[in-house]
């Protein structure tokens, strides 16, 4: 895997190195020791598959509160996506700042989102899958989430919003007065 530094701290784009022959290919998408020299040693507890059938579909932007925030490692593995997050922790230099990545079946890059981090994506094709590992149990209770067009993000998605959750669709607009739960 090569590990590539991105404009927000401490999140990584991976690439990985594929070792093919008339068979296909081999690549390994998570090492635990490779991970913990990068600095992200991490156990992760649950694997979660999305699946969206239109173009255009948006998710997110999701977090868990500590102590049940989660770090994310995403991989999209058939269809494409732009994957979108925002660095929530407020001593970050990188604080509110966001950052896109392309994911799909044909890059096959994944990206590690750490925790304190909000996630989401928006589908650039029909019939996505997308796969990721999780460091923290899903707990409802410390589920928390920012609004995919808030104005003091500055998110720019490549398509128009074609199908979002009610729930996605309310979280509260960030705003001077409001302090961001992490």
């Amino acid at each position: 895997m090569i590990f590539h530094e991105t404009s927000l701290v401490d999140a990584k784009l991976i690439e990985l190195q594929m070792r093919g022959d008339s068979r296909g290919f081999f690549a390994r998408t998570m090492c635990k020791d490779e991970f913990k020299a990068q600095g992200m040693d991490l156990d992760y507890v649950q694997q979660n598959m999305s699946v969206s059938a239109h173009r255009g579909t948006l998710r997110g932007m999701h977090y868990q509160l500590a102590p049940n925030a989660e770090a994310k490692l995403i991989r999209c593995v058939r269809g494409a996506i732009v994957d979108i997050i925002v660095d929530l922790r407020p001593g970050s230099a990188s604080f509110l700042k966001h950052e896109a990545f392309e994911l799909n079946e044909d890059n096959k890059h994944e990206l590690y989102v750490p925790r304190g981090f909000a996630h989401g994506f928006q589908t650039l094709t029909d019939n996505v899958e997308v796969t990721y590992l999780v460091s923290g149990y899903y707990t409802p209770a410390a589920e928390r989430g920012l609004r995919y067009n808030d104005p003091k993000l500055g998110i720019s998605w490549p398509l128009e919003v074609t199908t979002l959750s009610d729930k996605d669709a309310a979280w509260p607009l960030i705003d001077d007065s409001s302090r961001i739960e992490i």
